[in-house]
């Protein structure tokens, strides 16, 4: 079985280094490496393990997609610990399996794309929001294209259907990884931070800049994660485009089925034949998304992350920054009750990626 982070066995990984954190070689070394002490300031932040989830029981989403305006269906399904997020082509030969891991992204503009083999899933992550902000650790989600249904441009389809699904707890911890120490990425007109952060909190913030289109302006949005905020503060607000942006799209012959009102569009005085649901439902919006692309982790992610004018490559290539330099706790097989969570003993096997 492939680490869903890395395409790699799920055994510990050691990277060879010198001079500090520069690495020797790029090769990885696999080998178990046990009970490995964090430091003071990194065990502090170490909240308590508690079982992984998974849905109770299987609910499914219907919609079109924004570029290929072909129907979809999404089915979610429970999955065994361990597995993680996992699309499904069930419409393809075989019904390739396609894990939800940095390692499967692919480049594509304007939004989230993964692929192994010939087999892709397209404009994946307001699902993937959803399903990281409920906190469920395993699920099938079982789909019949290659590109999302884009809903009303928002991940509220996903997250209502995923709490009438309900949740099951199940027989392994949640695997962590913790910000361990600040870590940066970009330039001045762009960049994302992650920093510790207190035990057990997953904050994001996003920074938005439309300063040269005074209708959308400075926006910024921040929260702490999970279910309820996801639901009550992010989870509504749509995708947005700028006029002369959909003008090409539409030029491009994509996304000519999409009528202003299945997605906000902006011109000089605003929403077009469209209104808000927030003042600054464009910066939500963004927040949505970036919770989504860090959802390429694979697991619970503990550290406060801010973004300014960050996209989705940018946002990817955090994942791939802290997998390399964050601390990983990866649940093995202990049973923990699923009604009664044990705390983290000396059984659970702690990683440390140097």
């Amino acid at each position: 079985m492939l680490d869903k982070r890395l395409n790699r066995p799920p055994t510990a990984l050691a990277r060879r280094t010198v001079n500090g954190d520069s690495p020797l070689v790029s090769r990885w070394i696999l080998s178990w490496i046990p009970l490995l002490k964090l430091s003071p300031m990194t065990a502090a932040r170490t909240p308590e393990l508690t079982p992984q989830k998974t849905l109770a029981r299987p609910v499914s989403v219907r919609g079109w997609g924004y570029w290929s305006g072909l129907e979809v269906e999404v089915q979610f399904h429970p999955a065994a610990p361990g597995t993680g997020h996992v699309f499904v082509r069930t419409d393809l030969p075989a019904q390739p399996r396609i894990p939800v891991c940095v390692g499967n992204r692919i480049e594509v503009p304007l939004r989230t794309v993964l692929a192994q083999g010939t087999a892709s899933v397209e404009m994946v992550e307001h699902i993937l929001a959803a399903l990281s902000a409920a906190g469920i650790d395993n699920c099938e989600i079982r789909v019949n294209r290659a590109e999302m249904p884009g809903m009303d441009g928002s991940s509220l389809a996903f997250t209502q259907a995923l709490q009438e699904a309900g949740v099951e707890r199940q027989q392994l911890t949640r695997p962590m990884l913790i910000v361990n120490s600040s870590v940066r990425l970009g330039d001045d007109a762009s960049w994302l931070q992650a920093e510790p952060a207190n035990a057990g909190e997953y904050h994001v913030e996003y920074q938005l800049d439309y300063s040269e289109t005074p209708v959308i302006g400075r926006q910024t949005f921040g929260l702490t994660v999970n279910a309820d905020s996801f639901e009550r503060e992010l989870a509504s607000a749509r995708t947005f485009l700028l006029e002369r942006e959909a003008q090409w799209l539409r030029q491009q012959g994509l996304g000519r089925h999409v009528s202003l009102q299945d997605i906000l569009v902006f011109d000089d005085q605003g929403p077009m034949e469209n209104s808000l649901r927030f003042a600054d439902e464009c910066v939500r919006h963004k927040t949505l998304d970036l919770i989504g692309d860090l959802a390429l982790a694979g697991c619970q992610l503990v550290g406060r992350f801010t973004a300014h004018r960050t996209g989705h490559r940018m946002n990817a290539e955090m994942v791939r920054k802290l997998i390399h330099h964050a601390d990983l706790i990866e649940a093995v097989p202990v049973p923990v009750s699923a009604e009664e969570p044990e705390q983290a003993t000396e059984r659970e096997a702690i990683r440390k990626i140097a």
